[in-house]
């Protein structure tokens, strides 16, 4: 029966190579019939990618943009929305021009496009990949009804400083769990069949290492061993490869010396030829000309380099378009190359079904329809949920009961503007909601609400500017700090709980928004703590785009919710876990530092020759004189209204050899009141091998929901793939030796057993 079944699989196998193979074919004579008539200038033009500045329905046609569409200048276009706007300019490409070739429309449909999803650093702490799946496919669904086929997400940087503003945008810290984010949302934007209209060319972002730029600065110089580079950084974008991705972007920061835009080595010999990529490779906002300032050479230069370097497409510098002429003339590039550049943007916009049919995306009745529907919106409300994260619980002060009074105090409390968070572009903040809005509509008829803004987001009014940017504004209220607070005192005196909305705003975290301090701003940390001498409960609903510093509201407030930035339904969702509708089950996706001291500072780490044994503090030993090593939560870590309990650890041997598998298993139980959900985390440390290892690796993990009582075994099946890395000599591969096998709630907190695999 065995062999009937893989012969059978094996025929299915071959049938779908062949189709693939004839439609490979057929794009290849198309495309190549097409470069044929293409001139020098045409094939530049395709090599393209401006801002549209977003034209204003009607003036398309006279824009300058416009000139060079219908000349063969524009390959693609960005930063346009909506049906009509995009069909008026496809017009000028496919009725304008010479060889008629449309355009595609990008857009930075990030974490949702109207229907606006978590952040992407709250959508991993779901730990749910058909979860996060479906949120990019909602989100393609949305952006392609509005003419958009094209998306610069995912982000995939992994980040293990929290000062960086754009962590807010990846998946963390653990390159295996980014992995598989890259790939669910990868599935949800292309889907099974490019060539749909609900579909979205995804283009996974920044290539390479872009989250570890030196001192947590955005753009800073990035500077790492290779075996670093490929064990804790590249696994996220080779797993975006595997899964198919369509685009890849360089990134803004160096490698070896040499910036990624220019870095031959990164473009060309991993992501061509080692990893197999055969999509288009863009380049960041000015990427190219960027490379002026690192000092690589004048535009000509730089230009000249990405090209001959393996970049594809120029995003808004127009180097490709106004100096490769030029270069090839001087034999400094090639024709074949900029053919090639040429033929990777046409078959993007061949699997994209645009040659069939340039306005296949343009459908001015599926908008109406599909952009912000009632079933995306309720979609986005659960999901939301999904990604808070109790930090602290004290007391069991959370869930609230629906009766008496709550004071709901705090500078985000009734600011609707800042809850889709960073890169919510495509947002419609006049559709958005305020937490104070979603507390009446949810609970208001059965539970007396008294609000006070309380504080304003930061003492200083110019940093407060900075931090409410693209309409984010934070109102602020020109009141003196003594009115605001006694105005929350006055709330807080009328009620029996106190609900205190704190943190960031959305634009203090994302690009170009790092920060040297981690603490929450001085002003709404004295409003928490004048709120909590009254003697009532607070619970702080936490707005970050980050990791933040919390060793002080850890120590005294009673109740943390973490709810990132949560989208254009997350105020829904937060009153829906606050009042238990919802037990809260995110788990972190980054460690939180006690101090900005403690920073790189991440669960995977390597041992030194003089480890900290023991307590903290040991001299001549590892650590700090003020602080201890540990973090304030760690990697994986997330509290639940109930309480889950996990048996001893069992491996099915504690030998294996070749390529054996073996399983490892826990008995879960919810010892607790509630129905809840846990994700259960398996970690693998390698403990001898021929160049150091971490501590420990996320090798696997499954969300498990259980009702009180209930229990259930949690097992894993360990291979030999499970434990191979790329050691000094750089080749994939595993090691002979003993493995110490984890599994728990987070990275501190495990069942542990050892096992030797001989090879």
């Amino acid at each position: 029966m065995k062999n009937i079944v893989k012969l059978a699989l094996s025929f299915v196998g071959l049938f779908i190579f062949s189709v693939l193979h004839a439609q490979d074919a057929k794009m290849n004579t198309f495309i190549n019939q097409l470069m044929a008539k293409m001139t020098l200038e045409e094939k530049l033009g395709q090599l393209n990618l401006p801002s549209s500045g977003d034209f204003v329905t009607g003036a398309a046609a006279s824009s300058d943009i416009a000139k060079k569409i219908e000349a063969g200048k524009v390959g693609g276009l960005f930063n346009i929305k909506s049906v009509a706007k995009i069909k008026e300019v496809q017009k000028l490409a496919v009725e304008k021009s010479r060889l008629k070739i449309p355009l595609m429309f990008g857009m930075d449909v990030i974490h949702g496009y109207e229907t606006v999803f978590p952040i992407p650093l709250g959508m991993s702490a779901t730990w749910d990949m058909p979860l996060i799946e479906r949120s990019a496919r909602i989100a393609a669904n949305e952006a392609s009804s509005d003419g958009i086929n094209w998306t610069f997400s995912p982000m995939v940087d992994i980040s293990r400083d929290p000062r960086w503003g754009r962590i807010s945008e990846g998946n963390g810290e653990d390159p295996y769990l980014g992995g598989q984010i890259a790939k669910a949302m990868i599935k949800g934007y292309q889907g099974n069949d490019l060539s749909k209209n609900n579909t979205l060319l995804a283009c996974v972002k920044h290539y390479a290492l872009y989250g570890a730029a030196e001192a947590g600065r955005d753009y800073g110089t990035t500077d790492m061993s290779r075996v670093r580079m490929f064990n804790e950084y590249m696994l996220p974008y080779k797993a975006a490869v595997d899964a198919g991705v369509g685009s890849v972007m360089a990134s803004f920061n160096e490698i070896d010396g040499l910036p990624a835009h220019g870095n031959k080595w990164l473009l060309t010999d991993v992501l061509k030829k080692q990893w197999g990529f055969k999509g288009m490779v863009v380049s960041d906002y000015t990427g190219i000309n960027e490379m002026i300032a690192h000092g690589v050479g004048d535009l000509k230069t730089v230009s000249a380099l990405s090209m001959n370097a393996g970049l594809d497409m120029d995003m808004v510098g127009e180097g490709f378009l106004t100096t490769l002429g030029a270069s090839l003339k001087e034999k400094k590039v090639t024709l074949a190359r900029i053919d090639e550049a040429c033929r990777k943007i046409l078959e993007a916009k061949y699997k994209l079904g645009l040659f069939e049919d340039p306005y296949r995306y343009i459908d001015e009745n599926r908008a109406k329809t599909e952009v912000f529907s009632a079933a995306n919106r309720k979609e986005a409300r659960t999901i939301a949920a999904q990604s808070f994260v109790l930090l602290k619980n004290a007391n069991n002060t959370l869930p609230l009961k629906k009766s008496g009074a709550i004071a709901l105090i705090g500078p985000l409390a009734d600011n609707k503007e800042n809850m889709g968070g960073t890169w919510s572009v495509a947002a419609n903040l006049s559709k958005a909601t305020s937490l104070l809005q979603a507390f009446k509509e949810t609970i208001g008829d059965k539970v007396a609400i008294h609000y006070a803004k309380g504080s304003n987001l930061d003492a200083d009014a110019k940093f407060e500017e900075r931090a409410g940017m693209f309409g984010k504004s934070l109102k602020r209220d020109n009141r003196t700090d003594d009115q605001l607070l006694n105005e929350a005192l006055d709330a807080a005196a009328k009620s029996d709980v106190i609900v205190v909305a704190a943190g960031e705003s959305a634009e203090m975290s994302g690009e170009a928004s790092s920060r040297s301090n981690l603490d929450i701003p001085g002003i709404q940390k004295n409003l928490i703590k004048a709120l909590l001498k009254t003697g009532k409960p607070v619970v702080l609903v936490l707005f970050t785009g980050r990791p933040l510093t919390l060793t002080w509201e850890n120590e005294y407030v009673p109740a943390i919710l973490n709810v990132w930035f949560p989208g254009s339904e997350g105020p829904y969702a937060i009153a829906d876990v606050l009042f238990g509708d919802v037990n809260p089950s995110g788990k972190l996706s980054a460690t939180f530092p006690q101090n900005v001291g403690q920073v790189p500072l991440f669960y995977n780490h390597k041992n030194t020759g003089r480890p900290l044994r023991g307590p903290w503090f040991q001299k001549f030993q590892s650590n700090y004189l003020d602080v201890s090593n540990d973090p304030l939560y760690p990697f994986g870590y997330g509290l639940s209204y109930t309480n889950f309990n996990y048996s001893d650890l069992v491996l099915s041997s504690n030998k294996a050899k070749g390529n054996q598998s073996v399983t490892a298993s826990v008995t879960l139980t919810n010892k607790g009141s509630y129905e809840g959900k846990e994700v259960v985390q398996l970690y693998i440390r390698d403990v001898v091998g021929s160049i150091t290892r971490p501590v420990s690796e996320l090798k696997g993990f499954q969300k498990i929901s259980l009702k009180p009582g209930e229990s259930t075994k949690v097992s894993f099946t360990i291979t030999p793939e499970d434990l191979k890395f790329y050691n000094y000599d750089l080749k994939y591969d595993w090691e002979a030796g003993d493995f110490d096998i984890m599994i728990g709630t987070n990275a501190q907190t495990v069942k542990k057993a050892t096992i030797n695999w001989s090879k």
